[in-house]
This record gives C-alpha cells, sequence and structure tokens, in this order.
C-alpha cells in the first residue's frame, strides 16, 4: 500500500497527519490488529494480584481467553482459557484461586502448570490422554516487567525488555528514572473504566501533545502551569513538569500530605512525567502515586480505556487513606481528552478531513507515532 501523507506548507512548519480513513476503516483496523496488537506486549494485570501459588486472573486479549496461574513452584505462566476436549472457556471468574483448573462442561481437569491431569469416565483411552504434551493447555507468551504482567500471543515475539525498556530510553535518556518510581512495590487504590467513541489513535495523539491543555484542561494547568505553553512533557527526552509553587501534591485540591515514593530523589518532588509506552499504555508518574492507562481497541470507531491510581501499600493500609483527592484531578482530565477524541472521530469520515490535517510544530513528535502506525501495518508514507 502506498499513502500519500497529506499536507505541509512552502516552509516546512507544517507536518501533516494520518487521513481520515486511518480512523474508521475496518480494513486498516484488521491490519493493527494483525501487525501490532497482535504482536506486541499488551498490559493485561499486575504481579501482585497474582502473587500467591493457585491464583489466577483472566482476561481477553485481541479475541483470545486467557489464563494466568501461580503454579505451586511459584512460576508464572499463561495459556489460552480453552478446554482441549471441546473448546469450552475454563475459568469464568476474573480471578480466583484453585489447585487444578477443572473445565465446568466434562470435568476435565489441568495443573496450574497446564498439564492434563484429568479426564474421567474415558478408562479406555485416559493413558492417551493424560500427561500427554498435545493435551495440556495451550501456552501464551507472559512476562513480568517492573511488576506489570504483559502478554504476547505472536509466536516467537521479541523481549518484553526489548520492545519497553528501549521507548523508556527514548524518554528519558536513561532507566533509572523509571525505575526508582518502583511500581513493582505499588498497589492499585482505584480504577475507572471508560467507554471511548474514537478509534485508539485519536486517543494516543491526543496524549502525545499538550497543543490542546489550555483550551480543555483547567484543572491539570492549574497544577502544571507550565502546560499553559502547549508544550507537554513528552516532546523532549527527560522532560518533566513542575507543580505550581503553591501547591504540594498531584490532586484536585493542590493538597497533600502523603510522602514521596520510597525510590524517589530530591529532584524528583513536586514532579509530573507523561511517558506514552505504545502502542496501547500510558505512565503518569507523580512523587506519591503513579497512573496508568490501558486502551483496549474494540473496533475502528470505538475503544475502552482503564486507568488504575498506584500508591504505596503502606500509605493504603493507613486508616487515613483516602485517594478520592489524587483520583478526582486525573478523572476529570481523561473525561476532558476522551470528549475531545471524540469530537475528531465524528470527522474522521468527513470530506474535509479526507487527506488529514496538519500538525504545528508544537505538536510535530506525534509524527513517529504516525511513522510507526504506517511502517507496522505496510503503507509507505510519500
Amino acid at each position: 500500500m502506498v499513502m500519500e501523507h497529506g499536507l505541509v506548507n512552502d516552509n516546512g512548519r507544517l507536518e501533516p497527519t494520518l487521513k481520515g480513513e486511518l480512523y474508521t476503516s475496518s480494513d486498516i483496523f484488521k491490519l493493527e490488529k494483525d501487525h501490532i496488537f497482535s504482536k506486541s506486549w499488551s498490559l493485561v494485570a499486575f504481579e501482585y494480584e497474582i502473587a500467591e501459588p493457585g491464583q489466577y486472573i483472566t482476561t481477553r486479549v485481541e479475541g483470545e481467553n486467557i489464563l494466568i496461574t501461580r503454579g505451586k513452584d511459584h512460576v508464572l505462566r499463561g495459556f489460552l482459557n480453552v478446554c482441549r476436549h471441546r473448546g469450552a472457556k475454563l475459568c469464568s471468574q476474573a480471578s480466583g484461586k484453585a489447585g487444578v483448573i477443572r473445565c465446568p462442561y466434562h470435568s476435565w481437569s489441568y495443573s496450574l502448570d497446564g498439564d492434563l491431569v484429568g479426564v474421567p469416565n474415558t478408562s479406555h483411552c485416559r493413558e492417551e490422554l493424560v500427561h500427554n504434551e498435545n493435551y495440556g493447555l495451550t501456552s501464551v507468551h507472559i512476562e513480568v516487567w517492573h511488576g506489570m504482567v504483559w502478554v504476547n500471543l505472536s509466536d516467537n515475539p521479541m523481549s518484553v525488555e526489548y520492545q519497553l525498556d528501549a521507548q523508556i530510553f527514548d524518554r528519558f535518556g536513561e532507566l533509572y528514572t523509571f525505575a526508582r518510581y518502583e511500581i513493582q512495590n505499588l498497589k492499585s487504590a482505584h480504577r475507572e473504566e471508560y467507554e471511548v467513541e474514537a478509534n485508539w489513535k485519536l486517543i494516543v495523539e491526543n496524549f502525545q501533545e499538550c497543543y490542546h491543555c489550555s483550551s480543555i484542561h483547567p484543572e491539570l494547568t492549574a497544577t502544571l502551569p507550565e502546560f499553559r505553553s502547549g508544550i507537554g512533557t513528552q516532546s523532549s527526552v527527560g522532560g518533566g513538569a513542575k507543580f505550581g509553587n503553591e501547591l504540594e501534591a498531584f490532586s484536585i485540591s493542590g493538597k497533600g500530605s502523603r510522602p514521596m515514593l520510597k525510590g524517589l530523589l530530591p529532584e524528583d518532588d513536586r514532579t509530573y512525567f507523561g511517558i506514552t509506552v505504545l502502542p496501547l499504555v500510558f505512565i503518569n508518574l507523580t512523587p506519591d502515586h503513579v497512573i496508568i492507562h490501558r486502551i483496549i481497541p474494540i473496533s475502528a470507531e470505538k475503544s475502552k480505556v482503564i486507568c488504575e491510581w498506584l500508591f504505596d501499600p503502606e500509605e493504603m493500609a493507613k486508616p487515613d487513606f483516602d485517594p478520592k483527592d489524587a483520583v478526582e484531578l486525573f478523572h476529570r482530565v481523561n473525561l476532558q481528552d476522551f470528549e475531545a477524541c471524540e469530537w475528531c472521530q465524528e470527522n474522521m469520515s468527513s470530506k474535509s478531513y479526507k487527506e488529514g490535517g496538519i500538525l504545528v510544530p508544537i505538536e510535530q513528535h506525534v509524527s513517529h507515532f504516525y511513522n510507526y502506525v504506517l511502517e507496522a501495518i505496510g503503507m509507505k508514507v510519500e
């Protein structure tokens, strides 16, 4: 495929966006599913949710039901949540704890490491089935990265570090800044799910630029005054934004008494970092909590976003712990962003946007995301 890539002025001060069809075409969405989502590491859980032997969680990634277990040997494993007998879904609950995984249909049972260990009423062929590697659960690739559990459905994926560490390095110029937030030691105190009538790419490009911040984010720009300029934290390597002088915390009131996360340095105080982890994750770093977004593309014109606010468990255990003030700030930002994405989605099929739009200079780092998408789905930029 060849894509003529939009509009640019004679002085080169403007750059093109993607064409409108890239946000509406079911054919494009299928290419993205095949060449981006199914080949990338997808964030599905936090390791603390599956910490003990026998614990399991279920999720869904790109049309596949996924089962993740913690074995008696303490090893974390991922499988397709599919009985090898007649294809029934083995576990329907979002999470649980069990000694074996038993199919609800015909009671075939599997060990936590995926081995078929029980087939009732089959004495004549039991030996052919039990412990036969051909009838064990189908494995999927899982990795733990900074306490987050990631799934990859491709046959031979690149390592999670190769894909994700490279993006952290590009964002900060080194890995230590991100590592010292010690996400692996945090737990989710609040979760919100949003249904967004917009293509996943509109959500990503919106997060990557701050040109819109002064227009639609009064609470965010009051907290991070430099965002009023339209320059966010992702347009430069290592860039972070300082809180307003009178503010104590990244919260709707600006007040806060929680200590900084344990691994942070004095220079991290009163500073916010935003990070895009392509293709579908945003990570927001603040001194006393971390906010993580996961995008789940539903169709070419619809997405789901899961947002979680993570805190130090010791702080969460205190009787006066209340995350609402911190949650409310980014919850408002989310609602504002997603509404803006829906404004755009409604017009992606307009003849006015057939050739796409333009990026002004302070947005032009978003073009790297466009190139990532186009290269992945085999569309040549001209």
